[in-house]
C-alpha cells in the first residue's frame, strides 16, 4: 500500500512490506549496493539501500516507486529509518544535466526556481508560509472575522498612483490592486470585521533587500474600533502566529535557521508603544540621516521612516514596537486626523526587531465625507474615481479602522534571512519575472 515516509516512520512498522513513490533526491552508487535520498511529494526524505544492477540507468530527480522492507539503522539520516528495497518502478529517468547541486549561486537558484523549489531549504520555507497562511485563517475564524475575496483590477490607486500597474481591461485602462483596503471598507457595513489574503502590487523602483513588485497581503478591517483596539487586534494576532510556529514547526525552524526559534520564544505581549514624535527624537539623538536629493542630511519631523530609520529604532529589541501618530501629510488620503494634534494622523506601523522593519500598518479610516475629499484633491488625486468610495462617507459612515500585513516581510523575519526574496516560491521584482 502506497504511503508517505512521514506516516512510514514508526515503530509499528519496522520489518513491514511497504511502498513508496518520490524523486530521487540524493544518489550514491558502488559496486554491490547503492543508497538512494528518497524525497516524497511532501518533501520528506528516507534512505532507500538496493542492489546495485536495479539502479544502473537512475539519476537524480528521477521519479520511482520503490518496494521493501523498513529497517531502523542508526546511521542512516533522518531520524535512522531505511528501507531495503527489492523492487523499483520507473515513472520518468531525469536527464543527467540536472542544473541544481548542492552549491549554486543565488542568482542561479533564482534563474532555475521552478527546479530549486526542490532544495530542502526551500520546502521548508513552503511549509513554515504554509502555517503562517493557515494559523493566521485560524485565528479570524477564531475571532468570527468574515474571509472575503476583493478585486485584483481595480481603477482608483490606494497607496499613490505612481506605484501602480497598468493593464489594458478591453477598450479601458486599469490597474492591478496595490491594497484591498478601499474594498474591504465597504464590506463593513453589511459583513462587519472582514480579513482576505490577496496579492497586491507596487510599481516600485526600489531594489532592496524588502521590496517585492508583488506580495501576499493579509489585511483587516472593522467597524466601530478604537485607535487601542486597532493595535490590540494586530498584537494579538502576530503573537498568536508566533506561538503557532513555535508550537507546530520547530523542525522547519531549526533546520533554516537555529537561531529563529531562540528569538521567537522571547518575544512577549504586550508590544511596545511608541509616538512618531519620540522616534524622531531618538533618531535626531543617534545623528540618522536620510537621502534628501542628492545629499544626506539628518532626519526631521515630518520625514517619514526609511529602512536604516527602523534598523536604528529596533536593533536592540527583543519585541515588535508599534509607531503610532505620524504626520498627517506622509500618511495617504484616508487616514483619519487626529483630533487632538491636527498635524498628525491616526495611523501606526509595527516594526519587527532586529532591524527587519516594518511588517504591518494601518489606522483609522477618515470618516468625514468633506475632509475626505479635500484630501483626495490634495493628493492629486481624481475624485471621479473614487466616488464609490466617498458613497460609503454619504450613506451611514461610521467610525472604523484596519491594518494590512507582508506575509513575506513576516516570514523573512520569523526565519531571520537576509533577504525577502529568499522566503518567496516565485519572487516578482524590478529585475525578475521569470520563471
Amino acid at each position: 500500500m502506497f504511503k508517505r515516509i512521514a506516516d512510514l516512520k514508526t515503530e509499528g512498522n519496522i520489518g513491514r512490506t511497504t511502498t513508496l513513490k518520490g524523486w530521487i533526491h540524493r544518489l550514491r552508487k558502488q559496486k554491490q549496493k547503492t543508497f538512494i535520498i528518497l524525497r516524497d511529494d511532501r518533501g520528506d526524505i528516507i534512505q532507500i539501500v538496493c542492489p546495485s544492477t536495479l539502479c544502473e540507468n537512475l539519476t537524480i530527480e528521477s521519479s520511482i516507486e520503490i518496494t521493501g522492507i523498513l529497517n531502523k539503522d542508526s546511521r542512516a539520516p533522518e531520524d535512522g529509518y531505511e528501507i531495503k528495497v527489492d523492487r523499483i518502478a520507473l515513472f520518468n529517468i531525469a536527464e543527467t544535466d540536472y542544473p541544481i547541486g548542492e552549491y549554486q549561486s543565488e542568482e542561479t537558484l533564482l534563474d532555475y526556481r521552478h527546479l530549486s523549489l526542490r532544495t530542502r531549504k526551500m520546502i521548508n520555507i513552503g511549509r513554515i508560509r504554509n502555517s503562517l497562511l493557515k494559523y493566521s485563517r485560524d485565528w479570524f475564524y477564531m475571532e468570527n472575522w468574515m474571509e472575503i475575496t476583493p478585486p485584483i483590477i481595480v481603477k482608483s490607486a490606494v497607496e499613490g498612483g505612481s506605484t501602480l500597474f497598468k493593464v489594458k481591461y478591453f477598450e479601458d485602462i486599469a490597474y492591478l490592486s496595490q491594497s484591498s483596503q478601499l474594498y474591504l471598507e465597504s464590506m463593513i457595513y453589511c459583513l462587519g470585521p472582514v480579513w482576505s489574503i490577496t496579492p497586491s502590487f507596487r510599481a516600485e523602483k526600489s531594489r532592496t533587500i524588502r521590496h517585492l513588485a508583488e506580495f501576499t497581503h493579509l489585511e483587516a478591517e472593522a467597524p466601530w474600533i478604537t485607535f487601542d483596539d486597532l493595535i490590540n487586534i494586530q498584537e494579538k494576532l502576530i503573537f498568536n502566529l508566533i506561538e503557532k510556529i513555535i508550537e507546530n514547526n520547530t523542525a522547519e525552524l531549526d533546520f533554516l535557521n537555529t537561531n529563529s526559534r531562540t528569538k521567537l520564544e522571547r518575544i512577549s505581549i504586550p508590544f511596545e508603544k511608541m509616538s512618531y514624535d519620540k522616534a524622531i527624537d531618538i533618531l535626531k539623538s543617534k545623528d540618522c540621516k536620510i537621502k534628501d536629493g542628492d545629499k544626506n542630511r539628518v532626519i526631521e519631523w515630518g520625514d517619514d521612516l526609511n529602512i536604516e530609520s527602523e534598523r536604528e529604532l529596533t536593533k536592540d529589541k527583543y519585541n515588535p514596537i508599534f509607531v503610532i501618530n505620524y504626520p498627517l501629510e506622509i500618511k495617504p488620503f484616508y487616514v483619519k486626523q487626529n483630533d487632538k494634534d491636527s498635524k498628525t494622523g491616526m495611523a501606526v506601523d509595527l516594526l519587527a526587531p532586529d532591524g527587519y522593519g516594518e511588517i504591518s500598518g494601518g489606522g483609522i479610516r477618515e470618516d468625514n465625507l468633506e475632509k475626505l475629499k479635500c484630501r483626495i484633491l490634495r493628493s492629486n488625486l481624481e475624485p471621479k474615481d473614487y466616488q464609490w468610495y466617498l458613497d460609503l462617507r454619504k450613506y451611514g459612515s461610521v467610525p472604523h479602522g484596519g491594518f494590512g500585513l507582508g506575509i513575506e516581510r513576516i516570514l523573512r523575519w520569523i526565519l531571520g534571512f537576509e533577504d525577502i526574496k529568499d522566503v518567496v516560491l516565485f519572487p516578482r521584482t524590478m529585475s525578475r519575472v521569470t520563471p
